[in-house]
C-alpha cells in the first residue's frame, strides 16, 4: 500500500514561489493518479490539480490554471506542485493523494484513498 508525505511548504510572501513534493514509499508511484487539494482556515478540502499515471493527463481548478503546475518523477517516486505568484488565499494545507482510478476529472478528494499528512503553506508579507 502506497505511504504518501508531503514536503516544501512554508512561509512565502505574495508573489512569491514554492514547489511543494509528494514522495511516496511502500509501493512505486507508476499506476496512480496523483491529486493535489488545497483546505484552506475553515474551509472545506478543494481539489487543486490531478495528473494522470503517465503524466499526460492533467487537470486544474480554474483559480490554479496559470499559477500552479503539477509534475510527477515516477523514477523518483515523487510528484510536485509548483505554484508560483503566491497569494494569500492559497494560505492553508496543502495535501496530495493517490488513487488507481484512469481519470483527472473530477479532481474531487472522495476519489483518492491514500492521503499524506498534508504541508502547511502560508502567503504573508
Amino acid at each position: 500500500q502506497v505511504q504518501l508525505e508531503e514536503s516544501g511548504g512554508g512561509l512565502v510572501q505574495p508573489g512569491g514561489s514554492l514547489r511543494l513534493s509528494c514522495t511516496a514509499s511502500g509501493s512505486t508511484l507508476g499506476g496512480y493518479t496523483i491529486g493535489w487539494f488545497h483546505q484552506a482556515p475553515g474551509k472545506e478540502r478543494e481539489g487543486v490539480s490531478c495528473i494522470g499515471e503517465t503524466g499526460r493527463g492533467t487537470y486544474y481548478r480554474d483559480s490554479a490554471r496559470g499559477r500552479f503546475t503539477v509534475s510527477r518523477d515516477n523514477a523518483k517516486n515523487t510528484a510536485y506542485l509548483e505554484i508560483n505568484n503566491a497569494k494569500p488565499e492559497d494560505t492553508g494545507v496543502f495535501y496530495c493523494a493517490a488513487d488507481t482510478i484512469a481519470i483527472v476529472t473530477p479532481c474531487k478528494p472522495y476519489l483518492f484513498d491514500h492521503w499524506g499528512q498534508g504541508t502547511q503553506v502560508t502567503v504573508s508579507s
